[in-house]
């Protein structure tokens, strides 16, 4: 990251340098034209004012232009040129006015008979030099013509380079060292963040990181949270395990060291065959919820009916419920679902299998299947023993269970409902309980 910031930083200086440097160029360049066609102006001007560029009483215009001959040096930079009404040339302080050509074709010359002045520039076909033109109407017609050479734009910027390439490098040389610097004030405060993230009352140094920032916390919350999930399950399911192969490992002890008494083997045998009932019923809910937590991509969805499958879940479990003369009914309409067939026949088999045991004997649980704000809705009610308010939190907790001896006794894994919340979240539906001591439960999920 570092690095990126620091190419990038020095990336935009490097080119904010090069831009400024051509751009100020043919700035400068710009002014420096204006500056040169204000002086030929100013010369042009007072040339005229000193009265030498006029055709004296008694002389010819051919006269006037010999005795200009000698008043002007030919080595000057500046060129004078003074032409006639017709467009001869009169006089030349650079060359022979008699072997000059016609100026009355020159743009400046014929701007200068139209509107009294005229000037132009005409570049060089190297493209080192430039020569600006300035013409000046004079009082008895003919034209007053200065003109002088200048480097070009391109001649400006070559000679020029060399420097420029020099401060061009000692800027690279203070963006590098100034970009490390930078980076690392701004990194600073993100770095001394990260390393103390448990610490929810640092404030970030800028503003702009404060969603960035809670978002990683809430992250981090989870990650830690889901580790000690991790770490809770894995001592749990250990517990869970070892009770069920304890048991089946002292009464086989016991049968294989004839330390039982005949009529009692049938009973060891019994348990040992419970125990071993209790460990597959176990391992089966621990596969399944294994299989929930990793392949929600991989479950199909298709249109289910929530009363049908409810009414089969009510046809299989009333032999269930019989011995205890626990009785189960069903009311409601046909709804329909986009959702796993499966699953929610997992999610109901479970809901109501809790209500059958953790239900008195006589008892009754009632399903019901409605809509409701056009959303299917299922809702299981009982009439056992109740949760209690500090448990009703805590009931959809891997392993939790509220009556730990009798769920052992009537078969509990403590992971059916953890299965229904699984069930629950993947079809993005709600999951609400009320219970009363005593009186009942009742589970009521909105999909």
């Amino acid at each position: 990251m570092k690095r990126k910031i620091n190419v990038r930083l020095l990336s935009i200086a490097i080119a904010a340098v090069l831009a400024t440097m051509l751009s100020m160029t043919f700035v400068f360049y710009q002014l420096y034209q204006r500056q040169v066609q204000k002086d030929l102006c100013k010369t042009a001007q007072v040339l005229s004012a000193a009265g030498v560029f006029e055709v004296e009483d008694g002389e010819t215009v051919g006269e006037a232009g010999e005795r200009l001959a000698g008043m002007f040096d030919s080595e000057e930079e500046l060129r004078i040129t003074w032409v006639d009404a017709d467009g001869t040339v009169l006089y030349d302080n650079e060359v022979d006015a008699d072997a000059l050509e016609n100026h009355l074709n020159r743009p400046e010359v014929q701007d200068a008979f139209s509107t009294g002045e005229g000037h132009t520039i005409r570049e060089s076909d190297t493209l080192n030099m430039n020569t600006y033109y300035y013409a000046l109407l004079l009082e008895d017609g003919t034209v007053l013509r200065v003109s002088i050479e200048a480097r070009s734009v391109m001649n400006v910027f070559v000679s020029s380079f060399p420097l420029m390439m020099l401060i061009l490098l000692i800027i690279i040389v203070s963006c590098v060292f100034f970009s490390q610097v930078l980076t690392k004030q701004l990194l600073a405060p993100i770095e001394k963040m990260a390393e103390n993230l448990d610490d929810m009352s640092a404030v970030p140094a800028y503003k702009e990181l404060v969603p960035f920032v809670n978002r990683i916390r809430e992250q981090h919350e989870h990650v830690l949270s889901a580790a000690r999930s991790r770490q809770d399950f894995t001592a749990n399911v250990s517990h869970e395990l070892k009770t069920p192969l304890t048991a089946i490992s002292g009464y086989a002890e016991l049968i294989e060291n004839h330390m039982v008494e005949p009529e009692q083997e049938s009973l060891f045998a019994s348990r040992i065959r419970s125990n071993a009932d209790r460990l597959v019923t176990l391992i089966n809910d621990i596969i399944r919820l294994s299989e929930l937590d990793g392949a929600t991509q991989q479950i199909t969805f298709q249109q289910v009916d929530l009363y049908e499958l409810a009414q089969n879940s009510v046809e299989l479990l009333r032999m269930n419920a019989k011995p205890r003369g626990i009785h189960l009914y069903l009311e409601g309409t046909h709804c329909l679902l986009y959702a796993n067939k499966n699953m929610i026949s997992e999610l109901i088999d479970n809901i109501c299998q809790n209500a059958i045991r953790y239900n008195n004997d006589n008892g009754a649980v009632y399903v019901d299947v409605h809509m409701e704000d056009e959303n299917p809705v299922l809702v299981v009610t009982d009439t056992g023993i109740g949760i209690p308010k500090g448990d009703q939190e805590r009931v959809f907790e891997r392993f939790y269970r509220v009556d730990k001896s009798r769920s052992k006794e009537t078969g509990g894994t403590g992971l059916g409902l953890a299965i229904v919340k699984h069930i629950v979240e993947i079809h993005d539906a709600d999951i609400s309980l009320e219970s009363e001591v005593g009186r009942g439960t009742t589970i009521k999920i909105t999909f």
